[in-house]
């Protein structure tokens, strides 16, 4: 009997000793491939904030249209530049913007690839975004009607971005209720990429701790089909609902931030909209006088969701920055909110040759109180081109703070 036990016992260790193993092969070979170890996301300096100086600058990209790279060819170029232009010229564009204006924060808005040309989404994705990467720059993006038509569905996409080195993308709104089952997101919204950040008060200033800039994204969707005839997506209710109840909650914290900023009692810290297909009533300033170029028709969704009463009502938005039709690049003024499009910035994308593509740069300036920084004062905005020159147009005061009177 005692040789019995023995032999029930060792036997016990063995599969026990062979189990551990395959746990430890089975980790081993999941955590490492090609023999590199697993890398975890680099994340950016947080919170956001506003440097020493008293200004964030943020830099727009729109519509990169990114395909595989060196194989891409460029779109719309001059015949002397088509022969050695691709992807890389997008590249290189982007690297030299952030060289250049050296800014704080980047947000891409939208047709970020261009799903068409490419059998890898995921690696699209790097690739188009690695300028970025390797800054160590915080940065977020939204998606286009683009993006999703390889081999990524946009709830992906928008989970791959958010988990990219120094990315500050979110797939959606966190959930405040303890028991939600989408993974701590909100459920009942349209779309993905749909998420506020806060941007900081100056170090060393009263509002070092406080939000004094908000900046919303927004999943303005692809293609949808409206009684038969297919249509551009467009913003849904259920997200203009969170974007009001966000708005409103951050204004409930605006008079602590006034109180420390000397601020007007009224005066709501300043809110931006990033997102990519303009709304119906951009087609108005057609007729009205803007900053920039209106080249080409509005492509927008022929539902009008009420975006605009929408931001208007919120009292806080001064400007909504917007991508999709890459000639244009002006702004315009509809019920006291700036429209602006940040222009063709991708080689890949339509545009129009000899046209330089461009890049959108906003700067918010903080104002100076007897012993320190206080809150944003003005936002200003201009374009760079991809020419010669790096040349500098269309700089334009997008708001600014009324004195008391």
């Amino acid at each position: 009997m005692e040789s019995i036990g023995v032999s029930v016992t060792w036997k016990h260790h063995f599969v026990y000793l062979t189990l551990i193993y395959a746990v430890v092969y089975l980790v081993h070979t999941n955590l490492v491939l090609d023999n590199r170890p697993v890398r975890l996301k680099k994340w950016p300096h947080l919170p956001l904030r506003f440097r020493h100086d008293g200004t964030f600058k943020i830099l727009q990209v729109a519509d990169m249209h990114f395909g595989t790279g060196l194989l891409t060819r460029c779109r719309d170029v001059l015949p002397t530049q088509f022969h050695h232009c691709s992807d890389l010229n997008t590249t290189q564009f982007l690297k030299t913007m952030i060289q250049l204006e050296k800014p704080d924060f980047i947000a891409f808005t939208g047709d970020n690839i261009f799903g068409p040309s490419t059998a890898d989404a995921a690696e699209s994705l790097l690739r188009a975004f690695r300028p970025v990467m390797e800054s160590g720059l915080p940065w977020a993006a939204v998606l286009g009607n683009h993006d999703q038509e390889s081999t990524m569905t946009r709830e992906e996409l928008m989970s791959f971005i958010s988990l990219m080195d120094y990315s500050v993308s979110q797939i959606n709104p966190p959930s405040k209720g303890p028991n939600n089952a989408n993974g701590g997101m909100i459920s009942d919204i349209d779309g993905f990429g749909n998420y506020n950040l806060s941007v900081y008060g100056a170090p060393g200033s009263h509002l070092a701790n406080s939000s004094i800039l908000h900046l919303f994204f927004l999943d303005s969707g692809d293609r949808e089909t409206v009684q038969g005839f297919r249509t551009y997506g467009w913003i849904k209710e259920s997200q203009l609902h969170w974007l009001r109840s966000v708005s409103k909650g951050l204004q409930g914290q605006n008079q602590k931030v006034n109180y420390l900023a000397e601020a007007l009692p009224e005066a709501l810290s300043p809110a931006l909209v990033f997102f990519h297909i303009p709304i119906p009533e951009v087609r108005q300033l057609y007729y009205q006088k803007i900053v920039g170029q209106f080249r080409e028709a509005v492509a927008c969704s022929s539902v009008n969701s009420g975006v605009l009463q929408t931001l208007f009502s919120m009292k806080d938005v001064k400007a909504v920055f917007i991508g999709h039709d890459h000639t244009n690049d002006f702004c315009g003024n509809l019920e006291g909110i700036w429209f602006c499009y940040g222009g063709g910035f991708g080689y890949h994308g339509y545009g129009r040759a000899g046209l330089p593509r461009r890049a959108r740069v906003i700067l918010a300036e903080l104002r100076k109180g007897d012993k320190a920084w206080m809150g944003v004062k003005r936002i200003k905005t201009w374009k760079r081109l991809d020419d010669e020159n790096l040349s500098k147009i269309d700089e334009q005061v997008l708001w600014e703070l009324q004195p008391s009177r």
